[in-house]
């Protein structure tokens, strides 16, 4: 499958100009200093922050929402709150709001979750609060499967960006469905993929990014890693190695075996005996 998409120097999100193509998550670290570390580490600009661990209408997680917004102007980044653990479309629009207000951003990435075992997310209530979220005025990032349909319905309802998971959250399973997610590159040619969830190691990041993705969301395989902060450099450097790889063109891949070096014309030297 040939996918022929042109690769900006910069990621595109909602029309803001971003300089790098890992966005990385804030969650699961030792310690708020090895977050920061990683945080740096890792080069990114875009940093996600999850409202509903703590309890948003008292502002209980206020200390490190500070932290993590200190962190995110230290890197002239932003800051990408989450919706992670709602399950309906309601609740996911509430929370949305609140952090509309708390954070002084439109930016949300819109998690609406269907199934307790395996995190994936509801697509028809996913649908709906992205239907109700852009009408409000904001730019939704929303997570979903590799399902080419629901690509194609967020797409059509108005998001720019669209977000399908590598495999199940925090599995580390990486790509599991290669075909499926280079057909959404080829039939959404001119929507800003991030590839989140499941990716386990750096060749992970490097194969999505060889496959056209515009960039790689990606938390639990940085901060639950032996050595977060030398993870976060690996995985930099994973996705710069495979933008390369993708704008530089990746071969095709043939069925018979062809000599890198060619006999044609070649001298061949005899014994004398």
């Amino acid at each position: 499958m040939t996918i022929s998409k042109p690769m900006n120097t910069t990621l595109n999100i909602y029309g803001q100009q971003v300089d790098s193509r890992l966005l990385i998550g804030s969650a699961l670290y030792p310690s708020p200093e090895i977050m920061k570390q990683a945080i740096l580490a890792s080069d990114a600009k875009i940093v996600t922050l999850s409202l509903k661990r703590q309890n948003p209408a008292e502002q209980a997680g206020a200390k490190i929402w500070q932290y993590i917004q200190e962190i995110v102007a230290e890197t002239k980044g932003f800051l990408l709150p989450n919706t992670a653990g709602c399950k309906t479309a309601k609740e996911a629009v509430t929370l949305a709001k609140m952090s509309r207000e708390i954070f002084k951003t439109d930016w949300i990435k819109l998690e609406v979750i269907g199934d307790d075992y395996n995190l994936q997310p509801d697509p028809i209530e996913l649908l709906n609060a992205t239907e109700q979220l852009l009408k409000d005025g904001f730019k939704v990032l929303p997570y979903c499967t590799d399902d080419l349909v629901i690509c194609q319905r967020l797409y059509d309802l108005g998001c720019q960006v669209i977000m399908p998971w590598a495999s199940p959250i925090g599995t580390g399973k990486g790509l599991m469905n290669p075909y499926n997610l280079a057909t959404i590159r080829l039939r959404l040619p001119q929507a800003t993929l991030i590839l989140d969830a499941g990716i386990g190691k750096p060749s992970d990041a490097c194969l999505a990014m060889e496959m056209g993705y515009d960039a790689v969301l990606l938390n639990s395989a940085i901060a639950l890693a032996d050595n977060p902060v030398m993870m976060a450099k690996a995985f930099a450097q994973a996705i710069v190695a495979g933008e390369q790889g993708y704008i530089a063109g990746v071969m095709q891949q043939r069925q018979t075996a062809h000599p890198s070096t060619p006999t044609l014309d070649t001298p061949f030297w005899h014994q004398q005996g």
